[in-house]
Formats: structure tokens, sequence, C-alpha cells
């Protein structure tokens, strides 16, 4: 997939991969129609929906990371031009969007990932650098191996507590 054609969930998505020094754990709520992240930005944690495409305040975690960047002036139906660099990145690059913001996310996933990224993986993930490794969900109640079994089966029925 195209970096430039990115928009929406999977715009938000390959940000929130980008973002190894903030983001610890990818994941999907609202039947999966929304990127949430768990994670911790300079002191501060977040653990929710993560929308940068459609948030300033996500945005800003983006914007916090450039080392220069030049938002150029729009004329009609132009698409928005940035061009920046980040740190971490590849040097500088330059993205376009149909809105600065969309050029800013755009610009830096290219930095991070060049001009092609892959997929949406939409199940919970942990983020490693650049790469990511595909998590469980938590279970309500833990998983089977852990749980306490001094002399019982799994499956016994004990008896009731008093």
């Amino acid at each position: 997939m195209n970096v430039a054609d990115l928009t929406g969930l999977a715009l938000d998505y390959w940000v929130a991969r980008s973002l190894p020094d903030f983001v610890r754990e990818i994941y999907f709520t609202d039947s999966g129609e929304t990127v949430a992240v768990r994670g911790n930005d300079r002191g501060r944690p977040w653990d929710g929906r993560f929308e940068p495409s459609s948030s300033w305040e996500a945005a800003g975690v983006v914007l916090d990371r450039a080392q220069h960047f030049e938002l150029n002036e729009r004329h009609g139906g132009e698409p928005a031009c940035c061009v920046a660099r980040f740190e971490g990145g590849r040097g500088k690059v330059e993205a376009r969007g149909a809105t600065t913001r969309e050029a800013l996310l755009r610009a830096f996933v290219k930095s991070r990932f060049g001009d092609a990224v892959g997929e949406v993986l939409r199940q919970p993930q942990a983020v490693l650098g650049t790469n990511m490794a595909p998590v469980g969900e938590p279970g309500a109640i833990g998983d089977m191996e852990d749980l306490p079994r001094p002399d019982a089966q799994i499956g016994d029925i004990g008896t009731a507590p008093r």
C-alpha cells in the first residue's frame, strides 16, 4: 500500500506503528473501526483511541517529533504539501494530503517506512521497533495455565465457600 494513499484508520494504524518510543501495544475498538494504543509519550500515559488523522491532540505526538518541517501554501484545489525531518527518521521527506494534518502524518510514516507499507493487521499487537508481534486478547480470568491449582484438576467443582 502506498503511503501517499493512506487515510483514516490505515493512516492512524501506520502512525501508531511509526511510534515505537511511545506505543507499546496497538488494538482496535468500536468493532475494529478505531485504532487504540497503550503506551507512554514522554511521561504522559495513553490508553485508548488514537486517531491522529482526525485529532490534532493525537497528531501533536507526531508534530513534537519533527526536527524541521515546512507546510507549503495551498492554491485552489491543490493538496497540502509537507516537507519534514523527524527524530529517528530517514532524513528529509515530502508528502501531500487533503489537509495539512494528513500531509504531516504521511510524511512521518514515510520517514519511518519509505514509500510503501503493508496492510493493516486488525488484531492486537505489540510494537517492537519497526516490527510488531501479534498478541492474544487478555482473558477476563487469565490463562488456564496460570490459574492456581493446589490439588484440583481443571473442571473439578469444589465445595461452596463458607
